[in-house]
């Protein structure tokens, strides 16, 4: 298994399930990653909301920690971690040590933010929030590349960077966003929801300015009959709260779904293809998915479909 995010690699989306404890959300997790890398999958991503929002947990850097304890092999990455709601030395540090314990395993990505309880959380607000995202990732890619002059110089962590950058994505929903990953050394996370046209715009923008980092896109997935509603459900919350900005760009139907692991195989290659994406990033989780299915997903399209797209994936993408 390669480097986190790294071209034709295929990565499972991490997510809580209902009606679990804490103790016992933990423990299916770090099952299910086990069960992912087992099974075919590079990495795993955990994500960020707050204050009990369905199937996310707060500290994502946290969850990756827990679930690499776990995982014989194969990378995770807090992707993306919400990164306006830190100090993103602090962000720097902590990333630097887990990758220091876990030796070329270790990934992050970064988003604004959209979910206005989330801030609430963290006391703060979202003033400005382009701004100081802007700001923050500056500061946070320069940091993971081990390139500092200031308080950070003694800490081992962050000179260990200098050799060994952690390999960093930034959320991207327009040309701006997509320039501004380019010009930190990023690479781009695309949402599981935006059209591939509207990818590969934003993919085109970066590469033009200067962009040579992987590119990754999240696309929901499920082999066989996916659960009645739960996926509609699901998009129905995040239109909610995400703004106009993202939802503008969002399809109607993108969830690769068959019965036939040859179909499903073609469209996320096709996605990727379409987008210009180096590698995907599979989401089953939803609310409504229990454990048992989930498990049952991770297995099936580890064997039958992410080799495949795997393969695929290496000679579809150019730059």
């Amino acid at each position: 298994m390669g480097a986190p995010f790294a071209p034709a690699s295929v990565s499972l989306r991490s997510y809580a399930h209902d009606g679990l404890d804490a103790v016992a959300t933990i423990t299916e997790l770090r099952a299910q990653a086990v069960l992912a890398v087992r099974h075919g999958f590079d990495g795993v991503m955990t994500s960020e909301h707050h204050a009990g929002f369905a199937g996310y947990l707060p500290n994502p850097l946290q969850l990756a920690g827990f679930l690499l304890d776990a995982m014989p092999s194969g990378w995770a990455a807090p992707c993306p971690l919400l990164l306006p709601l830190r100090a993103a030395a602090l962000v720097a540090e902590e990333v630097a040590w887990l990758a220091a314990r876990f030796p070329d395993r270790v990934g992050l990505g970064v988003a604004a933010g959209a979910l206005p309880v989330d801030f609430e959380v963290a006391g703060t607000t979202m003033d400005d929030l382009t701004a100081r995202f802007a700001t923050a990732l500056e500061t946070l890619a320069r940091l993971v590349r081990g390139d500092t002059d200031g308080p950070l110089e003694r800490d081992a962590a962050i000179v260990r960077c200098h050799d060994h950058p952690i390999p960093l994505l930034s959320a991207a929903v327009s040309v701006t966003a997509a320039r501004r990953a380019a010009v930190n050394g990023c690479g781009l996370l695309f949402d599981s929801l935006s059209t591939t046209t509207r990818c590969r715009e934003l993919v085109d923008a970066y590469r033009a300015a200067g962009g040579g980092a992987p590119v990754v896109l999240v696309r929901r997935c499920w082999l066989g009959e996916p659960p009645a509603g739960a996926f509609d459900r699901q998009v129905s919350v995040y239109r909610s709260y995400a703004p106009d900005t993202a939802t503008a760009h969002w399809g109607h139907d993108e969830l690769a779904r068959s019965n036939d692991a040859g179909e499903v195989v073609e469209g996320l290659v096709a996605a990727a293809r379409d987008a210009g994406a180096d590698a995907l990033n599979l989401r089953v989780h939803v609310p409504g998915v229990d454990p048992a299915a989930a498990r049952e997903q991770v297995e099936a399209l580890g064997e039958a479909v992410v080799p495949r797209v795997r393969h695929a994936l290496a000679g579809v993408v150019t730059r």
